[in-house]
């Protein structure tokens, strides 16, 4: 099975974008986090978010298929592959496992957080607190193209109560502040 050094690579062969690299890190971390929470395999649920979106830049319009068909071309993981196709809606694919329900909880939350962190003077998620970032959240103007009942909905999939499903992946994304460009 390949490591997640080879998942991080796969994703920076094919991703040029540094922004989709940092949202994709950012994913990462977050299912890192629930992995421990939950008591999951860690390193899987990373290979799964840092690898859900390594298709978008390059073929748009077949993602996430095109994707998890190198994936599974590779030997990646069948839970892996149907986190993935499971986390773009219109796949139809249903979210059976825990990990496929996490990583669609995962998605925008995380790029409200970093639209968040962006309208920041100092640019930094540190400072950063739930109040303000449900402020955010509620605002229908602010980052509009993050899609509010999905986050919802990843939420009450995963069984985490809203605000707290934010506060947990902030706080992931605050550990990782470094890595994600967000200090």
């Amino acid at each position: 099975m390949p490591s997640f050094q080879d998942a991080l690579a796969l994703m920076e062969a094919w991703t040029e974008s540094e922004s989709l690299r940092r949202h994709m890190r950012a994913v990462e971390v977050a299912m890192r986090a629930y992995a421990r929470r939950f008591g999951q395999d860690e390193e899987l649920w990373a290979m799964a978010g840092v690898l859900h979106d390594m298709d978008y830049e390059k073929y748009p319009e077949a993602h996430p298929y095109r994707g998890v068909e190198e994936l599974r071309r590779l030997g990646y993981p069948e839970e892996v592959l149907e986190a993935i196709l499971g986390h773009a809606s219109h796949t139809g694919v249903p979210r059976k496992s825990l990990m496929a329900k996490a990583l669609f909880a995962m998605d925008e939350p995380t790029g409200l957080i970093t639209a968040a962190v962006y309208v920041r003077p100092d640019r930094s998620i540190l400072g950063l607190e739930l109040p303000s970032l449900m402020k955010k959240f509620k605002d229908k103007a602010f980052a509009k193209g993050v899609n509010r009942e999905e986050i919802k909905m990843g939420a009450q999939d995963l069984g985490v109560p809203l605000e707290e499903h934010m506060a947990f992946v902030l706080a992931a994304m605050k550990e990782n502040a470094e890595l994600l460009g967000l200090a």
